[in-house]
């Protein structure tokens, strides 16, 4: 099936030196670029991540100290990968959870501000322990039909980008009310519409605000605990703290009532996107109250 898209999809993988969002550093990354009219552009990065690599990662991603000598920092490719990336929506396997957050923090330390919340964020993880709930592996045999050790070296962000652009298509193919007729099933809850803004919001998992979720998304209610709705008789969603002593307060009742709480933040072992995204609100709050 081809992708029914409004602008380009960046299908992507990174392999890195651990899963820590603050401290760990991008070693590969590897994207295909679809572009609305079916072309595919390809990318495939190694990239030196400034420290040692653990024998672990090597032994798992087959990526050592030796391979990145001499390969570029993420700093010195953020600018062509920023200018690649912009007005493009995003599809991974387990992105929205790791490789979005991590890719967001390294953009962050070099100097870009690429604004994520205005891209479609597509997990085909999602989707498949949504439908089917199983690993990578286990979807390209089920969508795919074939063993993915077969085709595929695990663990190498490219092999893993070209499994997750197949399992994706597969995937929209299969979740077809035609093809779920064809195999016995009820359509009814198993069909997939091939559009990102769907499929983006299909992939949520959450109400974070923040790639961590130390702020996220929670009903707005007056002083006397009444939810507030919009024009369309919607409730209004603002950002609450998930986290500490003020968890459950809403972040702007915050910063008018503990403004050293904001700065305290700053200075702190959060994620460069947490900071960016509580800035963003502190600014939001500083225009209302002009």
């Amino acid at each position: 099936m081809k992708l029914n898209l409004q602008k380009p999809l960046v299908v992507f993988d990174l392999e890195t030196t651990g899963l820590d969002l603050v401290k760990d550093r991008i070693i590969q990354i590897s994207f295909i670029k679809v572009m609305p009219n079916g072309t595919e552009e390809r990318g495939n990065y190694l990239v030196n991540p400034g420290c040692r690599i653990k024998p672990e990662i090597t032994e798992l991603t087959g990526i050592s100290d030796a391979d990145v000598e001499g390969k570029p920092t993420f700093k010195q490719l953020a600018k062509t990968l920023s200018d690649c990336f912009t007005g493009c929506d995003f599809a991974g396997f387990n992105s929205n959870h790791f490789d979005i957050p991590l890719l967001a923090e390294e953009f962050l330390r070099a100097g870009i501000d690429f604004d994520f919340s205005r891209c479609r964020l597509i997990d085909a993880q999602t989707i498949f322990h949504k439908m089917e709930r199983r690993n990578l592996a286990a979807a390209y045999k089920f969508y795919c039909g074939r063993k993915m050790e077969d085709d595929f070296v695990a663990h190498r962000a490219d092999q893993d980008t070209e499994v997750t652009y197949r399992v994706l298509l597969a995937e929209l193919d299969f979740y077809t009310e035609e093809h779920q007729r064809a195999i016995g099933e009820e359509p009814e809850g198993r069909v997939l519409q091939n559009d990102m803004e769907w499929l983006a919001e299909f992939s949520k998992l959450n109400n974070n605000v923040d790639f961590a979720g130390r702020i996220v998304w929670g009903e707005e209610k007056d002083a006397k605990g009444n939810i507030v709705v919009d024009e369309k008789g919607e409730p209004k969603m603002v950002e609450y703290f998930n986290f500490g002593k003020h968890k459950g307060k809403t972040v702007a009742e915050v910063l008018r009532s503990d403004p050293g709480y904001y700065s305290w933040m700053l200075g702190g072992d959060f994620t460069y996107n947490t900071k960016q995204v509580l800035t963003r609100i502190r600014l939001r709050e500083a225009q209302k109250n002009k």
